[in-house]
């Protein structure tokens, strides 16, 4: 049950580590320990995969990303591999740009990822579609999505997560449709980005990995719900979607979640 889930993390304060995106790291760090979990980042080759092995998840976040940082990703999930933790890859961007591409497979290739994550023409590129991301703004996939994502599951025996209006989660065989969240989410900078620290505090509690993205995301969204409620626009949203984030409950998590199993 996602009251349950919820509670394991809030209890165990699972440490996620990230190696992830510049432009939204300080917001990554803060959700995470809004939601309970311990936030750690660090990107330096030297000390990467020292990192992974101590943590209960490792989330890796290609949105700003150099080669040298794919090395370093590559370093901790190898890490975590070894001592079978949770490797969670939000593919930021797949699409946009051949070096996104290509590291993204490189990664994909390299190591055992557990939850891939993307919005819907981020999932269709890496599922082998033709598509094309508008810089890391999805853009229209023709196709059904619940396929797309069921094809990358099964070819990478991974937990497929694709965001939007509906998220979509599976394992290739069960399907979770996640229908919390608000469209005030999307008008502020690093929602995506904070979704996927929020899965690997939730995997890193729960190892049926489908269930903890699909728990995850319907947390996240029933925070940004609540927030929406009593926000006037985007600086006041974010700043009530920490403290809605914070003051969850099982309670409010047993009503709000709506969660379709299929």
């Amino acid at each position: 049950m996602i009251s349950e889930a919820f509670e394991k993390v809030r209890n165990n304060k699972p440490l996620v580590h990230h190696i992830t995106n510049w432009v939204t790291i300080y917001d990554c760090a803060n959700i995470t320990r809004a939601f309970g979990a311990l936030p750690v980042m660090a990107h330096a080759k030297e000390e990467s995969g020292d990192m992974a092995a101590i943590a209960s998840s490792l989330v890796l976040n290609i949105g700003t990303l150099t080669p040298e940082l794919i090395d370093s990703m590559i370093l901790a999930g190898k890490s975590a591999n070894k001592k079978n933790i949770p490797v969670v890859l939000d593919a930021v961007g797949v699409g946009a740009t051949k070096l996104r591409d290509n590291e993204a497979l490189r990664i994909l290739s390299e190591i055992k990822v557990d939850i891939i994550k993307g919005n819907a023409s981020e999932i269709a590129k890496l599922a082998g579609m033709n598509v094309t991301t508008r810089g890391v703004e999805s853009t229209k996939v023709e196709a059904n999505l619940i396929d797309v994502a069921k094809n990358l599951a099964n070819k990478t025996n991974s937990t497929v997560v694709i965001t939007g209006k509906q998220d979509i989660v599976t394992n290739g065989k069960k399907v979770y449709l996640v229908n919390n969240g608000h469209a005030m989410m999307g008008s502020i900078v690093g929602t995506g980005c904070m979704a996927a620290s929020i899965i690997g505090a939730f995997a890193g509690i729960e190892k049926d990995y489908a269930k903890a993205a699909a728990y995850a995301l319907a947390s996240f969204g029933i925070a940004g719900e609540l927030a929406a409620q009593k926000s006037k626009g985007p600086g006041t949203f974010k700043e009530n979607f920490y403290d809605e984030a914070f003051n969850l409950d099982a309670k409010k998590l047993t009503q709000m979640a709506k969660i379709e199993e299929h």
